[in-house]
């Protein structure tokens, strides 16, 4: 299986945990030097713009991000394996307390030879969120 499958597979397999709120699950999908960007670039998320870098930092974007919320659609609409990565265009659903966030997203992961993301990228502009 070439590795653009293994970063297919996992990204398959992310949206599949953060929709169960498996905790656990998504990060085990991670190398332990992995880099999470989500959204790309500096934003409230990422004041440094440098990603999360490391399991133990990506456990606790999990905790801030992920888990507070009910994530109620994580839709992948295509998914374009190439080389050692995947980009998938993804639709989501989350509902934060009374806040609502729906938008669509270009998610791209990398994967080693191992199958674990060594890197994921997600492209969308945290700016939209303060529209709704």
């Amino acid at each position: 299986m070439g590795n653009c499958y293994k970063a297919q597979e996992a990204s398959f397999q992310s949206g599949k945990y953060v929709l169960a709120g498996d905790r656990a699950g998504w990060l085990s999908l991670f190398a332990d030097d992995a880099v999470v960007q989500d959204p790309v670039g500096e934003s409230p998320l990422d004041p440094s713009g440098k990603g999360h870098c490391g399991k133990e930092a990506i456990g606790a974007f999990y905790d801030m991000i992920i888990a507070p919320g009910v994530m109620e659609k994580f839709e992948i609409s295509s998914s374009h394996p190439a080389g050692d990565e995947c980009a998938n265009v993804v639709e989501i659903r989350n509902v934060l307390g009374d806040q609502v966030i729906e938008m669509r997203m270009v998610v791209v992961y990398k994967a080693n030879d191992a199958g674990e993301l060594v890197s994921l990228k997600a492209y969308w502009d945290f700016n939209k969120t303060a529209e709704g």
